[in-house]
C-alpha cells in the first residue's frame, strides 16, 4: 500500500497496478473531462452586490450522465472538488449503476448569508452552470451543507428556461418529484454493509458495539438501522462533543432529540466525551460519519475498533490506512459504503424519467440488492488478490470503467 495522504489516488495507483491497465488508458481515466470556474454576483439584503466562486467538475461520463452533489463549504476549492468528482466516477461504477462522476460547490459559509441570499447564489449558480447539464448530461445532487430546498430552486431555475425537468436533480421534496427512502438511503446503505462485513468478519451483530462519529444525516440513520439488527450503539458525537454509554443509547429516543435540535447537545443521557476519547473506545466497528481526515497519523494509534466502516468520504488518511493494514484493522471503504444515497438518487431520476413513483419498500429491496451484490463483488476480489478492500473497490469499478471505456473508443 502507498503512503499517500490522499487514500484516493493511492487506491487508484494500486488497484491499476494490479489490474495491469495500460498506462495511457489509467492516464485517460484519471483526466477530468471538464472543469468550470463560475462567478456568482449576488444582491445582499442590504443593498449591496457581492461575489462568490463556483465550481462543477465533470469527471468522467463513459457509463452515463456525470453524477454527483453540490455542497456549500467554506474550504471548497477546485482541488476538492476534482477530487470528490473523480471519487464519484468510481462509486458510480462500482454500484453498477449508469452514471459517471461528477461535483460541484461554492466556496461559502451558508450561516453568513440569509435564506433569499441563499437562493439568489443558488439560482445564480446553477443558470451559470445551466450550459454544461442536462437530464442525460450531468444531473447534481445535494451535498455538504445542501438539501432538498437548493434542489428545488435549482430544478425551478432550470425548468424556466427548458420547461418543466424535475429529472435534473436529484435528493427533491417528495413534492417535485423526490423519491421515496431518499433521506435515510445513505445511512440504510450504510448499515446493510456494516451487516454483511459482520457476517464475513466473523462478528455477531446481536450486541456488537457501534461508535459512530458524525450523527448527522447518515451517521444517525445508520445507527437507527443498526440499532434494528440488534446492535448496541455505544458512542455518539457531532460537532458539539461526544456521547458515551456502556450498555448502548436509546437510539429512537436520540434519533428524534437530535432531528428536532439538529444537535446532540443538551442530550440528558450519556457520559459527555471528547472527539479524542470516542474514536479510542473499545468496539466492534467504528463509523466515521462526519468529515475527511478524521483519522489519521495523530489518532490512529489510539483506534481500539476491530473494523471501520467509512460512512464519510476520506475519513482515514493513506498513512493511518497503512497501520491499520499492518495492525489488520478493516477498512470497509466510502466508495462501497456510502454509495446508498446516488444508488436511490439512481432510482429517483428513473422514476423522474418514467414519470412513474415507486413505493419505498420496492426502492429499499432494490438498494438492499445493490448494495449486498456490491459487498460481496468486492469482498471476492479481496480473498482472491489478498488487497485490502479498497483497492478491491477500485479494481472492481476502474475494470468496469476501462471496459467500457475500451468499447466506446475501440
Amino acid at each position: 500500500m502507498s503512503s499517500s495522504s490522499n487514500p484516493t489516488e493511492a487506491a487508484y495507483k494500486s488497484a491499476v497496478e494490479k489490474l495491469g491497465l495500460k498506462s495511457n488508458i489509467a492516464r485517460a481515466l484519471e483526466i477530468p473531462d471538464r472543469e468550470l470556474k463560475v462567478e456568482i454576483s449576488f444582491r445582499r439584503d442590504n443593498g449591496e452586490i457581492d461575489s462568490v466562486v463556483g465550481y462543477r467538475v465533470q469527471h468522467n461520463n463513459t457509463r452515463g450522465p456525470f453524477k454527483g452533489g453540490i455542497r456549500y463549504h467554506h474550504h471548497v476549492d477546485i482541488d476538492e472538488v476534482r477530487s470528490l468528482a473523480t471519487l464519484m466516477t468510481w462509486k458510480t461504477a462500482l454500484v453498477d449503476i449508469p452514471y459517471g462522476g461528477g461535483k460541484g460547490g461554492i466556496g461559502i459559509n451558508p450561516s453568513d448569508y440569509s435564506k433569499v441570499e441563499l437562493e439568489r447564489i443558488s439560482r445564480k449558480f446553477f443558470r451559470a452552470i445551466d450550459p454544461i447539464i442536462g437530464v442525460n448530461i450531468d444531473i447534481p445532487a445535494p451535498d455538504v451543507n445542501t438539501n432538498a430546498q437548493v434542489m428545488s430552486w435549482f430544478m425551478d431555475e432550470y425548468s424556466q428556461a427548458h420547461g418543466y425537468t424535475p429529472g435534473i436533480v436529484t435528493g427533491k421534496p417528495l413534492e417535485l418529484g423526490g423519491s421515496e427512502g431518499r433521506e435515510a438511503a445513505t445511512g440504510r446503505g450504510t448499515a446493510i454493509i456494516t451487516r454483511e462485513a459482520a457476517e464475513k468478519w466473523n462478528i455477531n451483530l446481536k450486541g456488537a458495539k457501534i461508535v459512530v462519529q458524525g450523527f448527522g444525516n447518515v451517521g444517525s440513520y445508520a445507527a437507527k438501522f443498526l440499532h434494528g439488527y440488534g446492535c448496541k450503539i455505544i458512542g455518539v458525537s457531532d460537532i458539539s462533543g461526544g456521547l458515551y454509554a456502556s450498555d448502548g443509547f436509546d437510539i429512537d429516543e436520540l434519533f428524534d432529540y437530535n432531528y428536532e435540535h439538529r444537535t446532540i447537545k443538551g442530550y440528558q443521557h450519556g457520559k459527555k466525551i471528547t472527539n479524542e476519547e470516542l474514536l479510542a473506545l473499545d468496539c466492534d466497528f467504528l463509523i466515521p460519519a462526519a468529515l475527511g481526515s478524521a483519522i489519521n497519523e495523530d489518532n490512529v494509534d489510539s483506534l481500539n475498533c476491530k473494523i471501520i466502516i467509512e460512512a464519510a468520504n476520506g475519513p482515514v488518511t493513506g498513512e493511518a490506512a497503512d497501520k491499520l493494514w499492518k495492525r489488520k484493522i478493516a477498512i470497509i471503504p466510502d466508495i462501497l459504503t456510502n454509495a446508498g444515497g446516488v444508488t436511490v438518487s439512481y432510482f429517483e431520476w428513473v422514476q423522474n424519467l418514467q414519470q412513474f413513483k415507486w413505493p419505498e419498500d420496492e426502492i429499499n429491496q432494490k438498494l438492499e440488492q445493490k448494495m449486498v451484490a456490491a459487498f460481496n463483488e468486492v469482498y471476492s476480489v479481496k480473498q482472491n488478490k489478498n488487497v485490502p478492500m479498497r483497492i478491491a473497490s477500485f479494481m472492481v469499478a476502474i475494470d468496469r470503467v476501462s471496459a467500457a471505456y475500451d468499447l466506446r473508443e475501440g
